[in-house]
């Protein structure tokens, strides 16, 4: 396995390319992202987790193979991207819609998948909706699917909707450099300082008095659009494409070994397992592929490589992306 992290070290070294923005236009506004790789590389979504940006990735693309072209978005209401208009709230399934308008702008009808905690969700249910357009799918402490009790679904669906009504003209907090920093590592404990800094990047925006974090307050609320065990196992189910799974020691698998959730999180990892899928748990923490890159990467390489069609083109054939 040290042979394979020196290997990567060496691409990055001799073939690393520039990364450029992406800017794709939405009904109201615009997603934003980055782009690394050749035009006519192997095609990879990036997905990042709840309230982080598409910079989580900054660490990790770099050691992955060089010759792919890799696409990471700002979820709407995260980042840089436009917040979804006044009193719509936050459904999980509009975000894998936001990511099927993403690949068709990008006119992508085959990639693959790599998703972080929420991002690894999203791509699940992608993959289980559209399975003919995955041809791999990678998730970073995820599960890719989640489900709630059946009995508490009624108050969890109150209680979104009462937040919305409650906070929808929330003013937003100006904070100074250090405050927002400090700020964001109360938050997610698990961060590193140069992790929080560079989410921090596209996490933050310059109003007049300090900074705002570009997050949408409405992310924070209770998501009402939930799905029980059993629906949760049949879109499993669906899912045609090899996966691995890349669980953290001090992440989910803590978080959720005591939970009600456990032995349904059991079932769906066999799941994976059954169709020759990989499962692995690495020491660290929830943001182990940002903070330390280097343990999650050849998992990751080893997998892209041996797993899906090639969908590299010519330069010439590769379709006229959105706005670059």
């Amino acid at each position: 396995m040290m042979q394979t992290v020196k290997n990567v070290r060496h691409l990055v070294t001799s073939t690393k390319h520039a990364v450029s923005e992406l800017t794709v236009p939405v009904p109201w506004g615009q997603i934003r992202g980055k782009v690394w790789g050749p035009d006519h590389g192997r095609r990879v979504v990036c997905l990042h987790g709840w309230a982080d940006n598409c910079g989580t990735f900054d660490t990790l693309l770099p050691l992955l193979p060089q010759d792919y072209k890799y696409v990471a978005f700002d979820l709407p209401g995260h980042g840089q991207s436009s917040h979804r208009p006044p009193g719509v709230p936050y459904y999980f399934q509009s975000y894998v819609a936001d990511l099927y308008r993403l690949v068709k702008a990008l006119q992508w009808e085959k990639f693959s998948i790599i998703g972080h905690s929420m991002g690894g969700n999203i791509g699940g249910m992608f993959s289980a909706l559209y399975p003919e357009m995955v041809d791999a799918l990678v998730l970073l402490d995820s599960y890719g699917f989640l489900p709630t009790d059946v009995k508490e679904m009624p108050e969890v669906m109150r209680q979104g909707m009462e937040e919305l009504l409650k906070y929808e003209n929330r003013e937003e907090r100006v904070y100074t450099k250090d405050q927002a920093f400090q700020r964001l590592q109360a938050g997610n404990p698990t961060l590193s300082e140069q992790s929080a800094r560079i989410l921090l990047e596209r996490g933050t925006r310059q109003v007049e008095g300090g900074l705002v974090f570009s997050r949408d307050f409405r992310i924070n609320l209770k998501n009402i659009m939930r799905f029980s065990t059993e629906q949760c196992l049949e879109l499993q189910s669906r899912i045609t494409t090899r996966v691995l799974v890349l669980l953290a020691e001090e992440g989910f698998e803590k978080r959720f070994a005591e939970s009600y959730q456990a032995k349904l999180i059991s079932n769906i990892l066999q799941g994976y397992r059954e169709p020759n899928g990989v499962v692995v748990t690495l020491p660290g923490d929830h943001h182990v592929h940002l903070n330390h890159p280097e343990s999650v990467a050849p998992f990751i390489t080893d997998f892209l490589q041996s797993n899906g069609p090639s969908n590299l083109t010519s330069p010439a054939e590769d379709p006229e992306p959105a706005k670059l």
